[in-house]
């Protein structure tokens, strides 16, 4: 089965279904590596890869090339195929290797789809038409169709309507390697100390996913790659949600980094990355009793506009 750029919404909903139904097989023999328990390797001085990732990966590459035989597939264990199609799927077989292979239930499989017009420049994006992220732990099923919203297990989703930081919870991720390197420390501390709490959960399509369905308010990280966030992407903007970088520009799937939340709060996010990346003092953080009346001015304010 191939779609073109003219297909209707009901057809790209087709080909999402079909992608979901092998998510789901491909999460369901995860569920059988996790409690097996799985042999490790590492890929890197400290990255992890296990047999599951690997074997995962097969299958998804099989069965996509069985149902969308014109599709390529870029995947993070090494399948690179048919990269000239005009589609294009992200593979993570297993987001939240790490947390897989020391048995902790966190993870998940992770296909993007995206149409690249003919048009198309080889250094440029083209358009993320689909997505599929299944928590096979919890089966819980994100899927989006580009125009068509954002879904968990049938449920259209929203981006929450928390407007402000300090009443937001938000994530974020750490690299295996060089984690001594990364300036992220400084603004988990600072994001921690003003916000409601940050989560490390160990899978960024799983925190893009959760943004979309309103769990979260906002994500960021350093360093991720196109089969970590083409799906999430995709979930958080037919949500409702924003994506960009740092400092408010474009997100592009080769970007080094990426700013996900639910919108009200991105303005506010993007000038925190701003003062903290200028090495300027950000405002005190508000006393308990200040925070209080910030709080009662906002909703009064709201309730005067109703």
């Amino acid at each position: 089965m191939s779609v073109s750029a003219e297909q209707t919404e009901a057809q790209l909903a087709a080909v999402v279904a079909r992608a979901a139904e092998i998510a789901r097989e491909a999460g369901a023999r995860l569920k059988e590596y996790f409690a097996d328990g799985v042999e490790t390797e590492y890929k890197g001085d400290v990255d992890l890869v296990t047999v599951a990732d690997r074997a995962v990966e097969k299958l998804i590459r099989t069965r996509l090339g069985e149902v969308f035989p014109e599709h390529g597939i870029y995947g993070e264990e090494g399948t690179r195929e048919r990269l000239e199609g005009e589609f294009r799927w992200y593979v993570d077989p297993l987001d939240g290797t790490t947390n897989f292979a020391h048995g902790f239930p966190q993870f998940c499989v992770s296909m993007g789809l995206e149409h690249r017009a003919k048009e198309t420049a080889e250094n440029a994006d083209g358009k993320l038409v689909g997505a599929v992220i299944y928590d096979p732990m919890r089966d819980e099923l994100f899927t989006a169709e580009r125009g068509g919203g954002a879904w968990l297990n049938g449920r259209r989703m929203k981006v929450s309507s928390t407007p402000v930081l300090g009443e937001s919870l938000i994530a974020t991720g750490f690299p295996s390697r060089k984690r001594h390197a990364s300036p992220n420390i400084h603004f988990y501390h600072e994001f921690t100390l003003r916000s409601h709490g940050v989560r490390r959960a160990g899978s960024a399509a799983l925190d893009l996913a959760y943004v979309a369905a309103g769990r979260l308010e906002a994500f960021w990280e350093f360093n991720l790659n196109p089969w970590d966030t083409a799906a999430g992407i995709l979930l958080v903007t037919e949500a409702g949600g924003r994506v960009t970088g740092f400092a408010g520009q474009q997100y592009k799937l080769d970007s080094c980094e990426i700013l996900a939340s639910n919108g009200l709060i991105h303005d506010e996010l993007v000038g925190m990355f701003e003062t903290l990346f200028a090495g300027r003092d950000l405002e005190p953080i508000p006393t308990p009793h200040e925070y209080a009346e910030q709080r009662a001015a906002r909703l009064a304010s709201e309730s005067a506009r109703l």
